[in-house]
């Protein structure tokens, strides 16, 4: 796992509507043919090896030096920090592919769609195959209504050969798609990322939250439950879409179980003055 993608699903956030998807948008340090594959092409231009060590060049390894540093600072929401070490990195090698990726995130992050925009398709200007800047362009599209735009980045990035984050990226189209209001799109992508990757919760929240919105409440049950099944993960939000699944199904007791966990854990969210009002449909 890279730094990116370990430090962002930290950050990511759980519900359907901000996507949880944070943990999805990330970028790589190498300089990549989006299968995160570091490569090089052969003198003859008809293969490809593997970079090592000894392919990297000074200004490159710079680069690579100052992306590190700026994806710390961004995990943190150092933003204005992590902007200037994507300087650095560009300065030190304009073509890197992945600092414009990232320069994309914190952009869109500060609320500058202009260049956030032209971040990302110099990342891909760069180089074509980024997937990961396909997925990340495509999030930054969906965020901004564009959803026809988003779903085309996201098929590109799903298409790249020997693409190794397949679920990540189906997560994230599958989460856009909801957000569109395309709940059996919604549906269908979210279930083939659980297939190839049954262990992330994030997945399981947003599918449980589409079945939930289809009327699937006991198969919107069985996905919650593996999410709030596990201490760690249990949030203000877990426990509210139990308790609505809950509700629908008409087991009142098993719905107040759940607020009362809320009220106990969190009694500040908005989760827990919902269910303290009655607001199961809102």
């Amino acid at each position: 796992m890279s730094w990116e993608s370990s430090t962002l699903r930290r950050i990511g956030p759980w519900t359907l509507a901000a996507a949880s998807l944070l943990a999805a948008c990330t970028t790589t340090t190498t300089t990549s043919t989006g299968s995160g594959v570091p490569t090089t092409t052969t003198s003859s231009g008809s293969s490809r090896d593997r970079v090592t060590a000894s392919d990297e060049t000074d200004a490159h390894r710079r680069a690579r030096v100052r992306m590190e540093l700026a994806g710390a600072y961004f995990g943190r929401g150092q933003l204005s920090t992590a902007l200037d070490e994507v300087k650095l990195a560009i300065a030190a090698d304009p073509n890197y592919a992945a600092a414009y990726n990232l320069r994309g995130l914190i952009y869109a992050s500060l609320g500058d769609d202009n260049l956030a925009e032209e971040s990302f398709r110099r990342a891909l200007q760069i180089d074509p195959r980024d997937a990961d800047a396909m997925q990340n362009y495509g999030w930054y599209l969906c965020q901004r209504n564009r959803f026809g735009e988003a779903d085309a980045m996201f098929r590109q990035a799903l298409a790249v050969p020997q693409y190794r984050d397949s679920p990540r990226t189906l997560l994230t189209q599958g989460a856009c798609q909801a957000r569109g209001g395309q709940w059996s799109q919604a549906e269908g992508t979210l279930l083939r990322s659980y297939e190839l990757d049954p262990s992330n919760p994030t997945t399981s929240f947003n599918l449980a939250e589409v079945l939930y919105r289809r009327g699937e409440y006991e198969r919107a049950r069985f996905y919650i439950r593996r999410v709030n099944g596990i201490a760690d993960l249990v949030s203000a939000q877990t426990l509210w879409l139990a308790a609505r699944i809950e509700n629908r199904i008409g087991n009142v007791q098993g719905a107040r179980d759940f607020g009362a966990q809320l009220r106990n854990r969190f009694p500040k969210s908005s989760e827990a003055a919902a269910f303290e009002q009655g607001r199961f449909d809102d």
